[in-house]
């Protein structure tokens, strides 16, 4: 397993300044969240990406992820009910970007419905959606990793089940799993539950720690991480663990939480070691 850091909680710093912290501190690898203020993206155009591609090289970090941006109230949503060929443009170019890169994968969601909808007339248009975007993703030889939404962001995709149902529904190769443990958490299951629902599926791992939820780096919610990476190995999980410490305590000096990530992380293995 490798612990990569995550660029999201750097908001109110420039993105070298992230880089550079990060390599100081001993991350190898980044999964890069494509907010506006670090590198922007739309449908129609983006940042040059050589500007990744150098702050990579230049800091020793690899790119082994991209994170667009895809909540509500962000426009790109895989569920859009009216935008949906500015949706699977963006898609389709961030993937381009992934590719251009070499990173391994893209994390997408099922995207939202509005409350005053049927949900199944949303789920049905995030399938149709999501078959498009795959499908591009798999000639384009990119793996999208998948993680489920907690019930106040979406009513369409929360539980490990779900998350399996909805592969299954897309019937696309190149749809994989990604465990969020905030989103874990908020849906009451364990890490054992993800590799025992979606079997053979799981590539990446969104790792944060919580009350139960709230993005937290490690140490500064109630997760154990021994038990934690304990389980992570029993289950052969070998990929990326992307400290996502997104919440706003950090954003002002967001090098605590990558600081009390990484070592938590090389606590925890010690101890199992």
């Amino acid at each position: 397993m490798k612990l990569c850091g995550m660029n999201s909680h750097w908001r109110f710093y420039e993105l070298e300044e992230c880089f550079k912290n990060l390599h100081f501190m001993g991350y190898k690898h980044i999964e890069l969240w494509t907010g506006p203020m670090h590198f922007y993206v739309d449908y129609l155009n983006n940042e040059n990406i050589n500007k990744i591609k150098k702050l990579s090289k230049k800091f020793n970090i690899e790119i082994v992820a991209i994170c667009p941006e895809q909540t509500n109230p962000k426009p790109n949503n895989i569920a859009s009910k009216f935008r949906k060929n500015e949706v699977f443009k963006y898609y389709k170019r961030v993937i381009d970007i992934a590719k251009y890169l070499n990173t391994k994968y893209v994390t997408v969601t099922s995207g939202w419905a509005y409350l005053n909808e049927d949900r199944e007339t949303a789920y049905k248009r995030s399938i149709s959606m999501m078959k498009k975007v795959a499908s591009y993703a798999l000639k384009k030889e990119i793996t999208l990793v998948l993680e489920a939404l907690q019930y106040d962001e979406s009513i369409l995709v929360n539980t490990s089940k779900q998350i399996y149902q909805y592969i299954l529904d897309v019937d696309v190769a190149s749809l994989k799993v990604c465990i969020d443990f905030g989103a874990m958490a908020r849906a009451n299951e364990t890490i054992d539950d993800y590799f025992e629902n979606c079997p053979n599926l799981i590539k990446h791992i969104h790792f944060v720690d919580g009350n139960p939820t709230g993005h937290l780096a490690y140490s500064d919610g109630n997760r154990n991480i021994v038990y934690d990476l304990k389980s992570l190995i029993k289950n052969k999980y070998d990929g990326f663990l992307s400290c996502e410490s997104v919440s706003s305590k950090y954003f002002i000096k967001p090098w605590e939480a990558d600081l009390k990530n990484i070592s938590s992380f090389k606590k925890g293995m010690e101890v199992i070691n």
